[in-house]
């Protein structure tokens, strides 16, 4: 890949990457909520997920979608239902359970949830097909390909780790009630935001 594609490349996974978006605003809320240790699963999740996906597009899904306009309109909403229920977890309220007077907290994505949720995530489909589209070379589509993934991990795992990092900073302001409520709503309110694309 000549210097100047892979330069270009390297803003681009940057941008994507780094602003906002439905994996950002939950990392920030998870690491706010959770810290970033309780959180590193989410984060692994998102890379690997976004690995599979990359992957996906290049043997032709990101095509598919295309030339049948109705799996793409079912994926817009499955997007859409999967950003509500994330929204919702963000913003529902706590639980007291009845025996032990404790509170139920809702726990951190997993591994797995994160990395499926890669499939339904608006974002994630623009950056690998963009990314396929733009910077794979169909004479070295494989080395092309690898150096694409392997940008997506050394350079976007970094900057969705800042945005958790960044929540998690804010643990000690958060640990009143309502300041978190506050938090968490606005959080919700801002991954519901993301669902811009699917509307176009």
């Amino acid at each position: 890949m000549p210097l100047e594609q892979l330069l270009a490349l390297i803003g681009f996974v940057v941008v994507m990457t780094g602003t906002p978006g439905p994996n950002n605003m939950m990392l920030l809320a998870s690491g706010a909520n959770f810290g970033f240790r309780r959180s590193m699963p989410h984060i692994a999740g998102i890379t690997v997920g976004c690995q599979v996906l990359l992957i996906a597009v290049a043997l032709g899904i990101g095509q598919l979608l295309i030339r049948y306009p109705l799996l793409g309109l079912v994926l817009k909403i499955m997007c859409g239902f999967a950003l509500i229920y994330l929204a919702w977890t963000l913003v529902r309220p706590t639980k007291v359970l009845p025996a032990s007077g404790e509170v139920k907290v809702p726990k951190p994505l997993t591994f797995w949830q994160a990395a499926m949720f890669q499939w339904v995530n608006p974002k994630a489909w623009l950056m690998m097909i963009t990314a396929i589209a733009t910077y794979t070379q169909p004479a070295a589509m494989i080395s092309s390909l690898a150096v694409i993934a392997l940008l997506f991990v050394v350079v976007g795992m970094p900057c969705i780790s800042v945005w958790n990092l960044f929540g998690a900073s804010l643990r000690t302001f958060l640990q009143d009630a309502r300041r978190a409520r506050i938090f968490n709503i606005s959080m919700a309110v801002l991954l519901l935001g993301s669902m811009y694309p699917l509307l176009q």
